[in-house]
């Protein structure tokens, strides 16, 4: 060693990573998640001149004429409008059972008093499977119900803080046009739409525990509002269901509970709403929904684009029954006879349909950005939208279908050139827009449509003036054309939306791109000079083995980082891991049996990679619930139910002895340690301390267990708070110990104090948010850890002392593919349905951005970055346990140069799999999954890469003493 190596030199590298990192992530993303140009025009009645379009006021008769006025774009149907949103309302929640195969579920057929307006004869009452675009999330659902448009990606980072919407949208039309709103329930409408409601009472929606506050405060004043005048359009949205599903799941009594409570709420509605729907009654003309916003899995989960997701439910009934049937060439329905021998029957809508329907059920502008489609189901519900027979000086008399389709033609013409004139503002006004070859189709559509209206325009005309023709008595036919060109038409625009709406700067993205692939060579060469730091010269034999290790590592991180080339891959991300994993396994078990050496930890290696795998099958299916692990086959086989008393004692009391063993084996690894035994003592002691708290939060949450008296009166928030408070108090005391304790000469011993110091402080509040899964998984990690050490211990007994100075990657590798299986173990998946909002909330009931932010971010990246990276400095200490004696100054410098080749592995690792992840979305940014797969995919690697590159940072600066002396 010519000269000593500074600490600086040594960590600087991360700190350049971290800052080249920071760049190309915004840049690329700048470029890749851009939101859609958001026009700032607003539809008026006054637009209405420039249509093509009959005037509304055409299809009025006359005594509607003198009595309502109100007629802007269409011909007002209906007076009042009651819309109940039922936050995660599955379809199968609202749906009969008999719909759906196999043995009727615990949910089902709970919202009995829907089920039985739907299928009674008598009432013009129906269920719709209202179909979502994902990403899923309520603040984006909400958005797109309003605005008439399709969510942008972009918007998921605002669904914990929703900006108030500035496009015009459902609500802004309302308000505008002399409708007076009523919203109660979930606050996310009056970020949306702030001082938009005449009145409203909201009610905090992010306590995902409380299951009562927001939809109390509904029932609280729902039923009293119905008997005012004060309003024409309530809105109440109820949040039980979906914070059910977040906490308990689909199949748990509380989501039963909830079910039938809204049963008894919407009885008491849909009474108070008939018993006024009479001749000058105040719900004469009342339009009745009931909706959700979104689906969910079994789980409780959304965000993503699977079918429980984007399937929801919609209950439409108007309280003045229409004197007739649509067309069945405009049904969607499908019908089957329930149990009883009723026909039931269940249509289908898209969500974007919803905004343009109803504005044209009130007779007011659609929002200009609007591409959805009137529905002919949900419009064609209302007797507003019929007229009475209308008989001619010729005595040609039009019927009531022939009337409603040549009405709902006009009304698709007005919904048509609205599109046309937003598509064309779009792609004006938008840097990008759509391709001339789109527009130009579209536009031929939209001619061909509105040049056949026009005619047939002209000759109903000449039915109703006396000179009837021969097209009047084929006028059925004719109008159904009509409606299929319209349709056809705003089908075409909204799956050109659909595929082509997001707007890309691929310069940016380029460039960010560039940056990524900087950075590896930043990586690269930061590995190569620490080598140079120390000179190294390594005997030829030495190099061929380390070489064969590298292009092993080389070759599992490439098979990883190539595999999110496909979309199977990334769904199947946790088993490609689990199988790349076992692979290295195999070559352990091999090497072992060879050396004679580990072969105890070489099988039990591959027994834990065997269960991980198996509880990555069971975390990753969205469609089991939280009870999969227990009705799993064997289970079945064995005839033991899943809920019976002994097995759900063991499954409470099986994590709280895995506590026990834990403080043993925290005691046992540090009690050869002689370095700094007091400070020893209290992180032994704080973690202990901590462990036992969190049985005792477990016990206060269980039923099962007998407690004394006194602990039951305590209030379970504050026993995760002392957790949290001895974890932050830990992390203190070891920053404090650091810049004020004098470094020992045993360097070695030193930081390992320091990393089993750190692996105490934060592993109470990992296991604490993953629930009783945590210290099993606790476990886990210290099982594979202790393995992976141990092979690379038997490596270097094949060298001679400390000759070879170059880290060895493949446990490196291995210590990588380990924390990605825990990962998906752990229940997690990438996307944004797989993160546990419960664990944000464990300890506090309010709502804090910033405060459930972070503890999300320790229950989602725990296990998976959190604790193996603070454990990174194992893989050296633990492997080259190099003492006081062994090669004085030199011997310091070569163990911290390996500690940082370690981190700098652990980070390029890091950063393949994330570049391979960008390159994929740059390629898939026209696929059809982009914003249900790939888009959530990137989010979570580039988030990882970022808070891989922060921790590397913080904790170089922890364990990196100054090398040329020792002293901090």
């Amino acid at each position: 060693m010519k000269e000593p190596i500074g600490k600086w030199r040594l960590i600087s590298p991360f700190f350049i990573i971290l800052i080249l990192h920071c760049i190309a992530i915004l840049l690329f993303t700048r470029g890749f998640l851009l939101t859609r140009t958001e026009l700032s025009t607003f539809s008026t009645c006054s637009d209405i001149s420039n249509s093509p379009c009959n005037n509304p006021n055409f299809n009025l008769t006359d005594d509607q004429n003198q009595n309502d006025s109100r007629g802007c774009w269409t011909k007002p149907a209906v007076d009042r409008v009651v819309i109940i949103v039922l936050d995660a309302l599955r379809f199968d929640f609202l749906a009969s059972s008999s719909f759906f195969e196999g043995e009727k579920k615990p949910w089902m057929d709970k919202l009995q008093v829907l089920q039985k307006l739907a299928s009674d004869e008598k009432s013009s009452a129906k269920i719709f499977k209202a179909l979502a675009d994902p990403p899923t999330t309520s603040l984006q659902r909400l958005k797109g119900l309003t605005t008439g448009g399709l969510p942008t990606f972009v918007d998921v980072g605002n669904s914990f803080g929703a900006p108030a919407i500035i496009e015009d949208n459902l609500i802004h039309q309302l308000v505008q046009n002399g409708k007076r709103v009523l919203m109660m329930g979930d606050d996310t409408w009056v970020q949306l739409f702030p001082d938009q409601f005449g009145k409203s009472y909201p009610y905090p929606s992010f306590n995902v525990k409380d299951l009562h506050t927001v939809d109390d405060g509904c029932v609280r004043h729902l039923i009293p509002s119905l008997y005012e005048e004060d309003w024409d359009v309530l809105i109440a949205h109820f949040l039980g269901v979906d914070h059910a599903g977040h906490i308990f799941g689909v199949d748990s009594t509380p989501m039963i509970e909830k079910l039938e409570q809204y049963n008894v709420i919407l009885e008491k509605v849909v009474e108070v709403l008939k018993n006024q729907s009479g001749p000058g009654g105040l719900h004469e003309n009342t339009f009745f929904m009931v909706m959700g916003d979104h689906g969910q899995t079994l789980n409780g989960d959304h965000g993503g684009g699977t079918a429980e997701e984007v399937e929801t439910s919609l209950f439409a009934m108007s309280l003045k029954n229409p004197p007739a049937s649509i067309p069945s060439a405009l049904y969607t329905a499908s019908c089957i006879l329930d149990s009883s021998g009723k026909k039931v029957c269940a249509s289908t809508i898209q969500q974007l349909d919803f905004a343009a329907t109803v504005t044209a059920l009130l007779g007011i502008p659609f929002p200009y950005g609007s591409i959805g489609r009137v529905n002919p189901e949900l419009y064609g519900l209302s007797s507003g939208t019929w007229n009475r027979p209308v008989i001619s000086a010729s005595n040609y008399k039009q019927s009531d279908l022939e009337k409603w389709m040549q009405n709902y033609a006009n009304v698709l013409c007005v919904n048509s050139w609205q599109v046309k004139r937003y598509i064309d503002a779009y792609s004006a006004a938008s840097v990008i827009g759509f391709s001339l070859e789109d527009l130009r189709h579209v536009a031929d559509m939209y001619d061909q449509a509105q040049n056949n209206w026009s005619q047939r325009s002209e000759n109903f005309s000449l039915c109703g003036n006396e000179i009837p023709n021969e097209s009047c008595d084929a006028s059925l036919t004719i109008l159904q054309g009509q409606i299929d060109a319209y349709s056809n038409f705003l089908a075409s625009v909204a799956e050109l939306a659909r595929s082509k709406w997001t707007e890309f700067d691929l310069k940016m993205m380029g460039v960010g791109l560039g940056i990524f692939v900087l950075s590896l060579f930043v990586h690269t060469i930061a590995i190569r000079r620490s080598d140079k730091l120390c000179q190294i010269s390594c005997p030829s034999n030495g190099d061929c083995h380390i070489s064969l290790r590298v292009i092993s590592a080389i070759f599992l991180v490439a098979i990883r980082a190539c595999s999110f080339l496909s979309n199977s891959y990334i769904l199947t991300e946790g088993k490609v891991a689990s199988f790349l994993l076992g692979t290295t396994g195999i070559l352990n078990l091999r090497y072992s049996l060879v050396k004679k050496e580990t072969l105890i930890e070489a099988v039990a290696f591959l027994l834990l990679n065997f269960v991980l795998r198996f509880t990555t099958e069971v975390g990753l299916s969205k469609q089991e619930g939280l009870s999969a692990f227990m009705n799993l086959y064997p289970l079945r086989m064995l005839a033991i139910d899943h809920e019976h008393p002994v097995l759900a004692f063991v499954s409470n009391i099986v994590p709280m002895l895995t506590l026990i063993l834990l403080s043993y084996l925290l005691v046992k690894s540090t009690a050869d340690n002689r370095c700094s035994s007091v400070l020893k003592y209290v992180y032994n002691t704080g973690a202990i301390l901590s462990y036992m708290l969190i049985a005792l939060h477990w016990a206060l949450e269980s039923n099962l267990l007998a407690l004394p008296l006194v602990l039951k009166h305590v209030d379970r928030d504050y026993v995760p708070r002392m957790i949290y408070a001895i974890g932050l108090g830990l992390l203190a005391l070891s920053a404090l110990t650091h810049f004020f304790k004098k470094e020992t000469s045993n360097y070695t011993e030193s930081v390992l104090t320091k990393t089993i110091g750190m692996l105490s402080a934060c592993s109470s509040t990992v296991i604490l948010l993953l629930g009783r899964q945590g210290p099993l998984i606790a476990l886990a990690c210290i099982t594979g850890g202790w393995c992976i050490t141990r092979f690379g211990q038997l490596e270097v007994k094949t060298k001679n002392g400390i000759g070879v100075f170059t880290a060895d990657p493949l446990p490196v590798t291995q210590w990588s593919l380990f924390a990605v299986c825990l990962f998906f173990s752990t229940g997690h998946w990438c996307a944004f349905d797989g993160l546990r909002y419960g664990a944000a909330f464990i300890g506090f009931d309010e709502f804090n951005l910033i405060r459930q932010a972070i503890l999300l971010t320790i229950d989602t990246f725990g296990v998976s970055l959190i604790l193996p990276i603070l454990g990174l400095p194992l893989l050296v200490v633990l492997k080259y346990p190099y003492s006081q004696g062994t090669g004085g100054t030199q011997g310091r410098g070569i163990f911290f140069v390996k500690l940082s080749q370690v981190f700098l592995m652990y980070g390029l690792i890091t950063s393949i799999t994330t570049i391979l992840t960008v390159i994929c979305v740059t390629i898939q940014r026209r696929h059809l999954m982009v914003w249900g797969l790939f888009a959530p995919k990137f989010v979570f690697d580039v988030v990882g890469l970022l808070l891989t590159d922060v921790i590397i940072c913080l904790t170089s600066l922890y364990y990196f003493c100054r090398v040329e002396d020792g002293t901090k």
